[in-house]
């Protein structure tokens, strides 16, 4: 056939296709399908540097969040109270003795026996339990007092003057404040052997300092322990008190006299000088712990050295005492462990043998198990009042 026959087939049935969609598109409303757009990917917004930032830029900053966190220590008033209740719980020998006497019906001459042999047995010593149950026997038989009340009473006002009443049990802390002259700080020297809750007693001490708002300074001078170091500053840090530290194996005497001294640069109002535990039979040892206060007072009288006795040592705590009391002049005692298995009569005992007083005791393993002691308050407990 003829090409150009072709050619105007293959036209009019390009127009008829064309016609026949444009019809369809108009029908049925038809659009031609949008243009696929690549999605933008999202960036984050930027947001100010003082809304979006959670870690404070300044130091300043970064201190008060810390001191936020810092523990509150007990107030010393509600710590005896809650001292002499726990002691009033533990029924130590002595708290036995005592009650087994007040629960008699008759009280005739081998019970005064027992009773006495209680006493000594508590580490109340020969000489006070004697004097204890020659005072109870003559006010009970001149009194003719058979009620079980009024002899609580008495046995309760022969206890109290026992244990001393009227000594003076302050822990001298404060320093030297002299318009003429540099302010320095009260020192505070804490002594004892191996295993008595040394360094525990210096933190829990702080605390007590603390919570009278006082601001104190620490003095690491346990170089020879590696952990004692450690201890201290973790005591120190959570009430947010400074300590002062030396490298392992460092001189105590520079690292206590180095404390003093930041202490006073700083206008603390104490410092508390920990030493290492030293056995009372090692004359080099203890030749050194002399060292430790003679150096600090060049810089500074050291107002209170206490001796931190395990009560639960007995007789063996005094012979710790009396070697200690020769070589630094100890002016106070901390009585630890003073708990169920203690038996109490040691708080007058080593008050007898060092004419020294027991101004401290601790009960128990809490941070704030530590509390001035009160003569009244301990005999309370002891009797269960």
């Amino acid at each position: 056939m003829d090409p150009i026959f072709w050619l105007l087939i293959a036209c009019a049935v390009a127009i008829v296709a064309v016609l026949v969609t444009a019809v369809v598109v108009r029908r049925r409303g038809m659009a031609l399908p949008p243009r696929v757009e690549r999605p933008e990917i999202p960036t984050a917004p930027t947001e100010p540097a003082h809304t979006a930032s959670t870690t404070p830029s300044l130091p300043g900053l970064a201190h008060e969040a810390d001191t936020s966190a810092l523990d509150v220590p007990e107030a010393p008033a509600s710590r005896l109270v809650r001292l002499r209740r726990r002691l009033a719980g533990s029924q130590n020998a002595l708290a036995r003795g005592l009650a087994d006497l007040l629960a008699k019906d008759r009280i005739d001459a081998a019970t005064w026996d027992d009773f006495e042999t209680t006493l000594i047995t508590s580490d109340l010593g020969v000489g006070p339990a004697t004097e204890l149950t020659t005072a109870l026997r003559q006010r009970l038989a001149i009194d003719g007092i058979v009620d079980s009340v009024q002899a609580h009473a008495i046995l309760r006002e022969e206890l109290i003057r026992l244990v001393g009443p009227d000594v003076d049990r302050t822990v001298h802390t404060s320093g030297i404040s002299d318009p003429d002259a540099e302010d320095v700080p009260g020192v505070v020297l804490v002594v004892g052997v191996n295993g008595t809750g040394k360094t525990t007693t210096v933190g829990k001490l702080a605390r007590v300092l603390v919570a009278e708002g006082k601001t104190v300074v620490l003095g690491a001078a346990d170089t020879f322990r590696a952990a004692a170091a450690d201890q201290l500053t973790t005591w120190g840090d959570r009430v947010g008190v400074e300590t002062v530290r030396g490298a392992e194996g460092a001189d105590p005497a520079s690292v206590a006299y180095t404390a003093v001294a930041a202490g006073r640069d700083s206008g603390a109002d104490v410092v508390l000088v920990d030493t290492a535990g030293r056995l009372h039979t090692k004359t080099g040892l203890m030749d050194e712990l002399g060292k430790v206060k003679r150096v600090i007072e060049k810089i500074a009288p050291v107002t209170e050295v206490l001796l931190v006795l395990d009560a639960t040592t007995g007789q063996n705590g005094l012979v710790q005492a009396r070697t200690f009391a020769e070589v630094v002049d100890v002016t106070g005692i901390v009585l630890t462990k003073l708990d169920g298995s203690a038996k109490g009569g040691i708080v007058v005992q080593v008050q007898r043998e060092l004419g020294v007083p027991v101004k401290l005791i601790g009960l128990g393993e809490g941070v704030d198990d530590l509390a001035p002691f009160d003569p009244a308050q301990f005999v309370d407990g002891v009797l269960g009042d």
